[in-house]
């Protein structure tokens, strides 16, 4: 399936490169602006023996955060494109499962993540943009970095060990173009990376609601998954 999106791109670049030219005397286009991410999840025990456990998660929804973009004009109807954003979100629930005597209790934290993605695409402007208007289509890759964030009473956990992957991302948009240099950019992204997590406690002894808890295992694995549609909106410039 990868293969054949890669393959649907590479055609149409090629098919239809000497079309239309995105910004008339201008290779560099920059851009700004803010990304929307509808869902992603967060696996707790990715890598437990029970399937019931492995799978597993809670949802986070409504990821807001800052995107910054450079691209380079290769011809007229194709560029190239570098960009990055800075993605973190938590909530509270009662996600900590433990061993009270001889019953099973749930205990409340904050759990969340930090989510890193650099990504290469290329894009491609369609032939029937005009000079107000560029449409695109575009594929690429991907490098994805997440680490889990947690707050548990009065401790807090960090960062042992990152497993970053390397992942396919497809995407299409639009861009008015309010003067010759200065755009408006909406472009809607698809891209499902799972990050798989080393966590430690930063402290074993813990406060929580009055009570004094010990942490007996201070290490743990956890998985953040990447799975909603992606919309970007910002402003570009070419130069």
């Amino acid at each position: 399936m990868k293969k054949s999106i890669v393959k649907f791109f590479l055609v149409l670049i090629i098919l239809t490169a000497p079309t239309f030219s995105q910004n008339q005397n201008h290779d560099f286009n920059i851009s700004i602006g803010s990304v929307y991410i509808t869902s992603a999840e967060l696996f707790l025990n990715p890598n437990s023996s029970d399937i019931f456990l492995r799978n597993q998660s809670f949802e986070l929804k409504d990821i807001f955060s800052p995107a910054i973009e450079i691209r380079y004009r290769l011809n007229e109807a194709v560029a190239i494109g570098l960009s990055t954003e800075y993605n973190k979100k938590s909530q509270k629930g009662n996600f900590l499962t433990v061993l009270a005597g001889s019953q099973i209790i749930q205990l409340e934290s904050e759990d969340g993540f930090v989510f890193i993605p650099v990504e290469l695409s290329v894009y491609h402007i369609m032939p029937f943009s005009t000079e107000s208007f560029k449409f695109n289509m575009a594929g690429g890759i991907g490098y994805y970095y997440a680490i889990h964030t947690r707050k548990f009473g009065d401790t807090d956990i960090s960062n042992l060990e990152t497993k970053p992957v390397i992942g396919i991302q497809v995407s299409a948009g639009m861009e008015y173009m309010i003067t010759q240099n200065i755009g408006v950019r909406l472009q809607m992204k698809f891209r499902a990376p799972e990050i798989k997590v080393k966590s430690k406690y930063n402290s074993t002894t813990v406060n929580y609601k009055g009570n004094t808890i010990t942490i007996l295992q201070d290490t743990f694995d956890s998985k953040v998954s990447i799975n909603g549609a992606v919309f970007m909106l910002g402003i570009s410039y070419s130069f």
